[in-house]
């Protein structure tokens, strides 16, 4: 830290609001929006901090010192954050190698030769070509990618099912 004229930097210049974590109540580990000033007659920044009890660092003993010269100041709940969506799953998904995605489908019964019937059966036109290549070159393959989506389809298969195929592929 930096000491300019009897101030240190980085300077927290607000505390805007303290929130529990999911750490627990009661433990002192404090989420906070703040803002800090980095230098001397630097517009200070929004910043977001968590900040624990036992941490000696940084901008922490600013923000210990000032909640405890304000034990008032409002603490907001915790409020964990919402489940992640079918689709944010799917896109965390790690990608497989075509040996891995290749023996997924084996093993669930749907052989090379029946996607390659399902891309063949598209129509005539670059996005056909497209997913002949895909298919036929890929190192790798992305959950999301809409090969996996038309192919799955024209083979009568669900999201679900996808998913399940997918996550056992991993393993492979």
């Amino acid at each position: 830290m930096a000491i300019v004229n009897g101030t240190k930097y980085p300077n927290v210049t607000e505390i805007l609001k303290i929130s529990d974590t999911e750490e627990g109540q009661g433990t002192g580990v404090y989420d906070l929006e703040i803002m800090i000033q980095f230098f001397e007659g630097s517009e200070p920044e929004f910043n977001k901090y968590r900040s624990r009890p036992d941490d000696p660092h940084g901008i922490n003993p600013q923000i210990r010192q000032w909640m405890s010269e304000n034990p008032d100041a409002p603490v907001h709940v915790y409020v964990p954050p919402p489940p992640p969506t079918a689709e944010e799953i799917r896109a965390a998904m790690p990608q497989l190698t075509a040996r891995q995605f290749r023996l997924g489908l084996v093993s669930s019964d749907i052989t090379p030769s029946q996607v390659q019937a399902c891309l063949e059966a598209m129509p005539q036109g670059i996005d056909r070509d497209k997913a002949l290549i895909e298919w036929e070159y890929a190192t790798t393959f992305n959950r999301m990618h809409p090969l996996i989506a038309t192919v799955g389809a024209a083979l009568g298969l669900t999201d679900e099912q996808i998913d399940a195929m997918w996550t056992a592929a991993i393993d492979l």
